[in-house]
C-alpha cells in the first residue's frame, strides 16, 4: 500500500469552494480510513489507512463509485451520505460489515461529513472508517465464542474449506478433522458450533491425550457416588454436559481401543450409564472429533477400530500445515499482531521486509501455535513501532541462516527467471507460476531455496 504521497502524485480532483490541499492534508495523515466523493458519489481521494482497509490502492478508486469500493449492504439501503445531506450534518453508524478487495468480510465504525462550499451548500462528503475486525475477533476470543470470520486465511484449500463451512454448521453429522498440531483444529470446530442451530447449547471439550483411560471414561460417562473411592457425589459426565450442544474429543486417535467400543456405543444407541450406575441416560449432542494423525492408516494397522472410524468420519475436514500455505503467513502475522496489540497496550505496526522474508523461509513444525508463540516473543522484545530480525526469538534466526545454499550456474539461471516473472506479475502467485510452467507449491519452494522474497 502507499505511504506519505506528494500532492503532485495524486490523481486530478474537481475544484471545490473549499481549501482542498487543507482537507486532504488532514485525510491523508488521519489513522483512520477516509475517501472524499463528490455529490454523484463517485471517490475522488482514498487515503492510506483507506487502502489498508479496503485493499483498494488510490488509483483503483479515484472515478469508481463509492458503493464499488466500499461495498456494504447500507450502500443499498441507506447511504450515510444521503442521510448526511438531508440533514445537513454528520451521519454516525456505529458499525457495518464491508467486503475488502480480497472477498474478506471486515466490521468497521462509520461516519460520513458533508464538505460545504463558502455559499454553504453541500458538493461532496467525506466518509471516515475505523476497522473494529480484530476488537470483535477479540471480544468473541474472551467469550471463547468463534464465527468463521476469525479463521485467516487467502490460500486456496482455506478458501476452500471456509467456503463449505457454513453448511457443515448447518447440518448435524459428525465431523472428523485431521490437521498437524497448532494447525487451528479447535478454531474449525468452535465455528462450525457457534454457526450451526446448536449455538445456544454448550460447547464442551475433551483432549483425550491429557487424560489416562480410567480418568477419560469418568470424565465423559460421570460417575454416581460410591462407584470407587473418593467418589463421594454423584459427577454428571461431558456425554451429559454436553445436551443439546457440540461434544469436541480432541487427538480422538490416543484413546485405547476399549474406550473406543464404549464410545460406539454411545454414538449408535445415544444412550450412556454412569460408572457404577445402573440405569442409563441419554444426551443429545454433536460430536466433533480430531486428530493430528492418519486414523485411516491406524485402522489399517489394526490401532484403531474401523467401526468407529466409519461413524466418525462422516465429514471429514483436513487442515494443511502452515508450510503449505505460506501466503497466509503476512495475513496471520497482522492478525496476531493487532490481537498483542488490543491484550499488552502496546501499538506496533507489523515487522519490517527482512523480518517477513525469515517467517517466510521458516517451515514452522508447530504451525499456527508456534507462529503466534514468536509474535508474542516478538512484542516483549520489540520497544518501537516496527518488530526487527533481533526481535525474533534465536531459534528462527538460526534456521532461517541454516537456510542459505550455493547456488549452482543453473539454479541461478532459474533463481534470476523466477525473479523476472514475480516482477512481472507483482500480487499473482498463481499467474506467476503458470507462466513458469509450475505448480503454486513448487514455485513456494523454489522461492525459499534461491532466498527470493
Amino acid at each position: 500500500m502507499s505511504g506519505a504521497r506528494d500532492k503532485k502524485d495524486l490523481p486530478d480532483r474537481p475544484s471545490l469552494d473549499i481549501p482542498v490541499n487543507q482537507l486532504l492534508t488532514i485525510v491523508e495523515n488521519m489513522s483512520e480510513g477516509a475517501f472524499i466523493v463528490d455529490m454523484d458519489k463517485t471517490i475522488t481521494y482514498l487515503n492510506p489507512a483507506g487502502e489498508k482497509i479496503t485493499g483498494f490502492s488510490l488509483e483503483e478508486a479515484v472515478g469508481q463509485k463509492c458503493f464499488d469500493i466500499f461495498r456494504s449492504s447500507i450502500c443499498e439501503n441507506a447511504c450515510p451520505l444521503d442521510e448526511g445531506i438531508e440533514d445537513r450534518g454528520i451521519s454516525f453508524k456505529t458499525r457495518v460489515s464491508i467486503i475488502d478487495k480480497s472477498g474478506m468480510e471486515k466490521t468497521v465504525k462509520i461516519n460520513t461529513i458533508p464538505i460545504k462550499n463558502k455559499k454553504g451548500e453541500i458538493v461532496g462528503g467525506v466518509r471516515i472508517f475505523h476497522d473494529i475486525s480484530e476488537f470483535e475477533r477479540f471480544k468473541r476470543g474472551l467469550n471463547k465464542k468463534f464465527h468463521i470470520d476469525d479463521i485467516v486465511g487467502k490460500s486456496p484449500r482455506m478458501r476452500e474449506i471456509l467456503s463449505y463451512l457454513p453448511d457443515i454448521a448447518e447440518s448435524d453429522s459428525a465431523v472428523l478433522i485431521e490437521g498437524p498440531t497448532g494447525s487451528g483444529k479447535e478454531l474449525i470446530a468452535r465455528a462450525i458450533h457457534y454457526m450451526s442451530p446448536r449455538k445456544d447449547g454448550p460447547f464442551v471439550i475433551v483432549n483425550c491425550a491429557a487424560l489416562p483411560e480410567t480418568l477419560l471414561e469418568s470424565e465423559l460417562f460421570g460417575y454416581v457416588r460410591g462407584a470407587f473411592t473418593g467418589a463421594l457425589r454423584n459427577k454428571p459426565g461431558r456425554f451429559s454436559l454436553a445436551n443439546n450442544g457440540t461434544l469436541f474429543l480432541d487427538e480422538i486417535a490416543s484413546t485405547a481401543q476399549s474406550f473406543q467400543a464404549d464410545l460406539l456405543r454411545v454414538i449408535e444407541d445415544g444412550e450412556f450409564t454412569p460408572l457404577g450406575g445402573t440405569e442409563s441416560q441419554r444426551a443429545d449432542f454433536r460430536l466433533i472429533t480430531a486428530t493430528n494423525l492418519d486414523l485411516k492408516k491406524m485402522v489399517q494397522e489394526g490401532r484403531f477400530r474401523d467401526d468407529l472410524y466409519y461413524r466418525l468420519n462422516v465429514i471429514r475436514i483436513t487442515l494443511p500445515p502452515l508450510k503449505d500455505r505460506r501466503e497466509d503467513i503476512p495475513l496471520l502475522i497482522e492478525h496476531f499482531i493487532q490481537k498483542f496489540n488490543l491484550l499488552k497496550g502496546k501499538n506496533i505496526e507489523g515487522v519490517s521486509s527482512e523480518a517477513m522474508r525469515i517467517f517466510l523461509d521458516y517451515d514452522f513444525p508447530g504451525n499456527i501455535r508456534e507462529l503466534e508463540n514468536m509474535i508474542e516473543y516478538a512484542f516483549v522484545m520489540c520497544k518501537g513501532r516496527l518488530i526487527m530480525p533481533e526481535h525474533l526469538p534465536k531459534d528462527l534466526l538460526n534456521a532461517s541462516s541454516n537456510t542459505l545454499v550455493e547456488l549452482s550456474g543453473r539454479e541461478k539461471k532459474e533463481a534470476d527467471k523466477i525473479k523476472a516473472i514475480l516482477e512481472k506479475f507483482p500480487r499473482g502467485r498463481e499467474q506467476a507460476a503458470k507462466a513458469l510452467g509450475i505448480s503454486r507449491t513448487t514455485l513456494w519452494r523454489k522461492m525459499k531455496r534461491y532466498g527470493i522474497r
